[in-house]
């Protein structure tokens, strides 16, 4: 015989069914990241301080090809 418990229904916690729960694979991204626009300003920013030379077309060609990055992902 197995042993059953009884409770009272104020004693049971309701929560809703969340499937990423029930997943192993959790995607550590965030929305607002993903959706976020990489700027030329910040790559200029980032080339400065990497003391890289660059042009423009470098800027522009770099931009273009993180942002379709980001949009895959």
């Amino acid at each position: 015989m197995k042993k059953i418990t009884v409770v009272k229904s104020t004693e049971v916690e309701v929560k809703p069914f969340m499937l990423d729960d029930f997943i192993q694979i959790h995607q550590a991204c965030n929305t607002e990241e993903v959706s976020k626009k990489v700027t030329k300003k910040e790559l200029k920013i980032i080339a400065s301080d990497m003391q890289l030379d660059y042009s423009d077309a470098d800027i522009t060609f770099g931009k273009k090809l993180i942002n379709a990055y980001l949009a895959k992902r």
